[in-house]
C-alpha cells in the first residue's frame, strides 16, 4: 500500500492541536494500517523522524434521526510522536 493510501487526513481537534506541543501529531488512517506502515508513511511524506505510534479503533456510534435508527462508520485513528524537536511544518497552524 503507498504511503499517500495509508493516510487519510490530519485530525484537527482541540486535543490534538494542543498534543502538538508534545510533538504528537493525530491521523485518521485505513483501518488495516499497522503502526509500522503508519510511522514508514509519515516518515516518508513528512520527511521527519518518528519515535512511536499509537492507534485506536474508533467503534460506530448509534445515530438516530426521526424514525430511522443507523450508525457512523467505524475509522482507525494514529497517535504519531515525533523525535525531540522534529515538528511537521505543513500541519503547523
Amino acid at each position: 500500500m503507498l504511503p499517500e493510501q495509508i493516510i487519510i487526513e490530519p485530525l484537527i481537534t482541540e486535543k490534538a492541536v494542543g498534543a502538538r506541543v508534545l510533538s504528537c501529531y493525530v491521523f485518521k488512517v485505513r483501518p488495516e494500517a499497522t503502526k509500522i506502515s503508519v510511522a514508514m508513511a509519515i516518515e516518508k511524506l513528512f520527511k521527519v523522524k518518528v519515535k512511536a505510534v499509537n492507534t485506536v479503533k474508533v467503534r460506530p456510534k448509534r445515530k438516530i434521526v426521526g424514525k430511522s435508527i443507523g450508525q457512523t462508520s467505524q475509522w482507525k485513528k494514529a497517535y504519531v510522536t515525533l523525535e525531540p524537536g522534529q515538528k511537521i511544518e505543513e500541519l503547523e497552524v
